[in-house]
């Protein structure tokens, strides 16, 4: 690091954009030029290991050769100078791409992707979700008219937004849960209320996502019991919408695998497996939200694989955006609308950002990308916990599959300063939920960056100052109560003092530690290495 981020050269961009534009969500400005791999250079010349990877959407790294190759090729200059209305003039090698996102990309089933699944491109992932919820609302109504043509009242009340011809219907969503920012998907969304105050909304039902307690082997009976109480709650909202209690027919349910925005909330496959099929039972599309969670970050292709769900309880939609560069959904093949025009808008998708997934699935398959997520995720998290237990009290609840991590803060205030201080090291990370960092590092992020982060970590939690009572304690953390946490019994505040069973974890990663204290990348576990791409 040369300068404080954001530096002198980006507070300067800063004050120019802020004449045009509000942008106080900004953390400094880059300079693309100079970045490469998991590195992000900054318009002052500073160089960050970068573990938020653009908010998850780059999947290859800064300046992959692969990507730049191919957005230097004469195809790509011919689809960029004629970018087509790929709804009414696609070119004619459109149906061969999506072939090949089918057979690269679509989930996994017995029966070949292209028998199984339609696939509908996007702009991004809010009119991917958007428009799976669309293709719910539209499944619903030709069940209900048993395949009749809507009658000439449909039709006109639909132009009154009325029903008959405009339903009451809903998509039912869940408590932290994040799915866009358009009309649709913001009524779903569920995470923050910076992101829906002011903006009318659908009067559309939620039911309560699972609040676990870690570690997940000890409180294994009450996550167990706290996910049937969910579950009985979506199963009554779901009753209701058929018994015509709610004001709405429940036409869908949108979940993500893992509430990425809301705080990295996770739930059991079991959990899942259950909820799909409430969804089936009460005749219900399901839609799995893989627009953060999806092309492999957790150690599969999609999160939702690790359900293990049965061939006949496939998702009937599974949506995606961000690391596939274009956007859009998966969809079964009894989604699909009986005419044109009800899912569209001019461009449909993008066949330069197809370009690009066609060339980030080979880079996949040539360099075991998903399988490096899952080897240097665990790494991470067995770094993390190490952290944890050295650093007690100010980091807690170590969660994640794959690369898609996050731990829990002691408050908001020391989370948030903590993100300011990786910053300050050369670390850009970020947060989410109230109290959580999570890392969302590019497929391309090996162990050898993991050690470098986790260095930095450590020194970070070294020397953070925790200030405030503690925010995100809710009983127990990992079996380590926050540091000066005041006493609920004799209101007196003390120092920490360690569980029998929060001391004996030092020596989970003893090797690892070496790797904290050692300075020389060449250290990190060979073993590691060589699984590693």
């Amino acid at each position: 690091m040369v300068t404080e981020s954001p530096g002198p050269k980006s507070l300067a961009h800063f004050e120019e954009l802020n004449n045009v534009q509000e942008c106080s969500s900004v953390h400094f400005f880059c300079d693309y030029n100079s970045s490469y791999g998991n590195y992000v250079v900054d318009a002052d010349g500073n160089r960050l290991l970068d573990v938020f990877s653009q908010i998850a959407s780059l999947p290859l790294g800064y300046n992959h050769p692969s990507l730049t190759a191919a957005l230097s090729s004469a195809e790509a200059r011919v689809i960029l100078a004629n970018r087509p209305a790929l709804g009414v003039l696609p070119n004619k090698d459109w149906p061969t791409k999506l072939e090949f996102v089918l057979r690269e990309m679509a989930p996994r089933y017995s029966v070949p992707p292209k028998e199984e699944w339609d696939i509908t491109t996007m702009a991004c992932g809010s009119t991917a979700n958007e428009n799976a919820f669309k293709a719910a609302f539209i499944k619903y109504m030709d069940e209900h008219r048993e395949g009749a043509p809507p009658t000439q009242e449909d039709l006109n009340s639909s132009m009154l937004n009325s029903a008959p011809g405009c339903p009451h219907l809903s998509i039912l969503s869940f408590s932290g849960a994040f799915h866009g920012r358009t009309f649709g998907c913001l009524s779903t969304t569920r995470s923050k209320p910076i992101h829906k105050l002011d903006v009318p909304h659908f009067d559309w039902p939620m039911a309560q996502f699972p609040n676990l307690k870690y570690p997940l082997e000890r409180y294994a009976k009450e996550n167990e019991e706290e996910e049937a109480t969910c579950l009985l709650e979506v199963e009554k909202l779901l009753k209701d919408s058929s018994g015509g209690i709610l004001s709405t027919k429940i036409a869908g349910m949108i979940i993500e695998p893992i509430q990425a925005e809301g705080g990295d909330n996770h739930a059991s496959a079991d959990y899942f497996r259950k909820l799909r099929a409430l969804a089936k039972k009460y005749n219900v599309s399901f839609i799995v939200d893989e627009v953060q969670t999806g092309l492999g970050a957790t150690g599969k292709m999609w999160a939702h694989e690790h359900w293990d769900l049965p061939e006949e309880d496939a998702p009937d939609v599974v949506t995606f955006a961000k690391k596939a560069q274009i956007a859009g959904f998966f969809s079964r093949k009894h989604m699909r609308p009986r005419e044109g025009y009800r899912i569209f808008n001019t461009w449909m998708g993008d066949p330069a950002k197809m370009l690009m997934l066609e060339t980030i699935l080979r880079e996949y398959k040539k360099s075991n990308l998903v399988e490096n997520a899952k080897i240097t995720g665990d790494y991470i998290q067995e770094g993390l916990n190490v952290l944890k237990k050295k650093h007690q009290g100010i980091i807690g609840r170590v969660r994640g599959a794959g690369t898609f991590i996050a731990v829990t803060v002691y408050n908001t205030s020391t989370r948030d300063k903590i993100v300011y201080d990786l910053r300050q090291r050369g670390v850009e990370i970020g947060a989410c939920g109230a109290f959580s960092i999570r890392l969302r590092p590019a497929m391309v992020f090996t162990p050898e960056h993991a050690a470098e982060f986790l260095r930095i970590f450590d020194d970070c939690l070294a020397e953070i100052e925790v200030d405030g009572e503690c925010e995100s304690w809710d009983g127990d953390w990992d079996g380590i109560e926050p540091r000066n946490l005041i006493n609920t019994v004799t209101g007196e505040q003390g120092d920490f003092h360690p569980t029998s069973d929060s001391t004996d974890g030092i020596a989970i990663a003893g090797e690892f530690l070496q790797d904290l204290d050692s300075n020389d990348e060449d250290e990190v576990d060979d073993n590691v290495k060589e699984k590693a791409i």
